[in-house]
């Protein structure tokens, strides 16, 4: 049997015979002549046969046997890869019949709402519009390892469930483990933490869990973290150069190698500086009080409207789309983080804030055993829930910090998406598990425990 090949290869074989298989994308049928796009994982190319395609319906999963043909001067399509040649059909296969579409598959733009996108998953992702939401994220992961790579970071994994609510707060989720109760992890800090003084610079990306009481455009409850940690830093200048260098290669990777993805949404990577600006908190809060009369200037963090409004002063000012916020406030930060010698009362901690939305957050950890065990305690902790995290400490851990960034808000801020959950392949939040919560059916209690 002749050897199938992937439609990017099409365009080579002009005049040849080619063997390929894909999906069923529109056709178009004209009677005597029918034709049909098919696509594969590489790209789509155009079918022309008769009656041997008339039966076909969008979806079906096929195999043909044809000959390339140049396409007619007046039909070359310039805007795909495979848009000057056409196939001529001689045999076809249907090796799967799809079912009647609930929506039409076959315009540029899905015209249904996202409950229905989402409630459709398994159907909706095969759109080439949404499709290309996740080639974007593929190559934000990408750029995001490669570029740390190159940087001498080791890649770690880090385990979901821990055995404490080590991020503080309540908004963790308990699980039942065993006979005990155990917890799925809110982030790898403590993990990432506790690998710097073994690779010294390590990297993951791990699911990260918050139960958040909120539905919102910009939260999801189960989401990709992208983290890294480096010791033997001097200062957390050097964390925010590292972030600055990450997001400048992400930036080169997607105008390299998703142009056609990004013209796809009209969108481009934001607009950078020379240098990524950067102002400390309290600069920023004072700035958007006279710009606007709006007084935050003593709420402990920037809200909503705030990182909004430093954003368009970002652009404004110094013509970039990304800014530093630093120095949040000691109280209002995680247990490890450390104070600014110079100013205890706040942290040398950032937010690289882009688009009018937090992008990454990170900053210099406490590395001394004796003041993370004295913050455990007056954060309201207990050092017996930390026993693993802090024993790395008894045994020469260097300066060190880090930073996260999630997967689906960069991949939303960059294509303009309207919800984060349309960055995410199987969405997870307050309504929904796959399935809208609200038409599950209850459990039957009686049989709980069988």
């Amino acid at each position: 049997m002749q050897q199938r090949i992937f439609i990017k290869e099409v365009p080579k074989c002009v005049g040849e015979k080619v063997r390929i298989a894909g999906w069923v994308n529109i056709k178009r049928d004209h009677g005597k002549l029918v034709f049909v796009d098919i696509r594969d994982n590489s790209a789509m190319v155009q079918l022309v046969g008769g009656e041997i395609l008339s039966n076909l319906r969008p979806q079906d999963a096929i195999e043909i046997i044809g000959s390339v043909q140049k396409r007619p001067t007046a039909m070359i399509n310039k805007n795909i890869l495979t848009g000057e040649v056409e196939i001529e059909v001689q045999e076809s296969k249907v090796l799967s019949k799809a079912e009647e579409l609930p929506f039409d598959m076959g315009q540029e733009d899905l015209n249904v709402e996202l409950p229905t996108l989402l409630d459709w998953r398994s159907l909706s992702l095969r759109h080439p519009k949404v499709t290309a939401i996740f080639k974007v994220q593929e190559t934000i992961i990408n750029g995001f390892r490669e570029i740390l790579k190159q940087d001498s970071f080791t890649e770690i994994q880090v385990p979901a469930i821990v055995p404490s609510a080590t991020e503080g707060g309540a908004e963790v989720f308990k699980v039942k483990y065993f006979d005990k109760d155990a917890f799925l992890g809110q982030s790898p800090q403590m993990y990432k933490q506790i690998m710097v003084g073994v690779f010294e610079r390590v990297f993951t990306l791990a699911h990260a869990y918050r139960a958040e009481p909120s539905v919102t455009t910009r939260h999801l409850t189960e989401y990709l973290s992208l983290d890294a940690e480096m010791g033997f830093i001097e200062s957390f200048t050097e964390i925010m150069e590292e972030v600055e260098k990450m997001i400048r290669y992400i930036f080169q990777k997607l105008n390299s190698e998703r142009a056609e993805e990004l013209k796809i949404f009209g969108a481009t990577t934001p607009q950078l500086s020379a240098k990524i600006p950067q102002l400390k908190m309290r600069e920023a809060q004072q700035i958007i009080f006279e710009r606007t009369s709006r007084d935050n200037r003593q709420e402990p963090d920037l809200e909503p409207e705030d990182e909004k409004e430093i954003c368009r002063y970002a652009i404004e000012k110094y013509g970039s789309e990304l800014i530093f916020i630093t120095h949040y406030p000691t109280k209002k930060r995680p247990f490890y983080t450390y104070p600014d010698p110079q100013d205890p009362e706040y942290t040398c901690s950032f937010d690289l804030l882009g688009r009018g939305l937090e992008w990454v957050t990170g900053g210099q950890r406490i590395n001394d055993y004796q003041q993370l065990l004295k913050n455990i305690n007056e954060w309201g902790n207990k050092p017996e829930d930390f026993e693993l995290y802090l024993q790395a400490f008894k045994f020469g851990m260097p300066p060190e910090g880090g930073f996260a960034l999630g997967a689906e808000r960069i991949t939303m801020q960059i294509l303009g998406l309207k919800n984060i959950r349309e960055a995410s392949l199987f969405p997870r939040d307050m309504e929904r598990i796959d399935q809208r919560l609200s038409v599950l059916k209850p459990k039957d209690k009686k049989n709980e425990k069988n």
